[in-house]
């Protein structure tokens, strides 16, 4: 097992990327605290984590705000005793107006960079004490592809996930000599939850899951939480004991691709930020 005897938080756990992420780190013998913004979600993730035989905490918890995480934190060391693993997973956009610069207002942008920057950045400052006290961790931080390669302007949420890249890179910096690793993963379309809000599940939707795998993803399809999860339990084991500070494109082949965005031809506004609801 690759994991045994570790404990991870998972951020945005209650569906998606980060459900399949804790269940996956479950299978390899992890302990998993499953955070969201609603407990009923937290608490199902953590029920089906209990079931592979490991312990679980779900813990309702805004990581854009501090007293919450660090609440989050001190009910992960006390009922474990230490903290391993973090993966920030948990992001949105969910009530801004718009991305580009016609329908961005600055209510939003603040908005939408606490919850996917500053939230990010509290849960790292968080943990990393514990980390330090033991010398070792492993952070793991999910960006976007649109901090890279967007398909659509949504200023505030990939500048966001930009921004949570150079945090990556300035922590695998500095933690570097207390065996701490800070890496990222950047997904590319991914079928989850996120895309019911935009289009319900159907004959319309897997048409579009189609046009969309054919014209912009080389590997031809559309990807599952467990394509991500399978790099987080990566960089979350020993086998990548040699890596840090390293983007990961877990994207089916993008950015490489240079066909046409779908999104743009058909005027939906959701671009390729698939992830972005993981903490809803």
């Amino acid at each position: 097992m690759l994991l045994k005897n570790r404990v991870a938080i998972v951020t945005g756990g209650a569906k998606g990327m980060g459900r399949g992420i804790a269940l996956k780190f479950a299978e390899e013998g992890c302990d998993v605290v499953v955070n969201a913004l609603h407990i009923e979600g937290a608490k199902k993730v953590a029920d089906e984590v209990a079931a592979l035989g490991r312990k679980s905490l779900a813990v309702k918890a805004d990581i854009s705000k501090n007293a919450e995480v660090q609440d989050m934190v001190a009910k992960t060391i006390k009922e474990f005793g230490k903290i391993d693993i973090l993966v920030n997973n948990a992001g949105g956009v969910t009530g801004a107006k718009g991305g580009n610069t016609d329908t961005a207002n600055e209510e939003d942008w603040d908005k939408v960079i606490n919850v996917n920057l500053k939230g990010a950045f509290l849960v790292c400052m968080a943990v990393i004490p514990h980390m330090k006290k033991n010398k070792y961790g492993k952070i793991i931080n999910v960006s976007s592809m649109g901090a890279v390669s967007p398909s659509v302007s949504v200023l505030h949420y990939h500048s966001a996930k930009a921004g949570v890249l150079g945090l990556t890179l300035n922590l695998a910096f500095e933690l570097a000599p207390f065996n701490i690793y800070a890496n990222a993963i950047v997904p590319g379309p991914i079928e989850t939850p996120f895309w019911d809000a935009l289009m319900p599940p159907g004959p319309d939707r897997d048409a579009f899951f189609k046009a969309l795998s054919k014209k912009e993803i080389p590997l031809g399809r559309m990807g599952t939480p467990e394509d991500i999860a399978g790099p987080a339990l990566f960089l979350a084991s020993g086998l990548s004991d040699y890596v840090t500070g390293q983007i990961i494109y877990a994207a089916g082949g993008q950015p490489l691709s240079s066909h046409a965005a779908t999104f743009l031809s058909s005027g939906n506004d959701g671009g390729n930020d698939e992830e972005a609801q993981s903490q809803k």
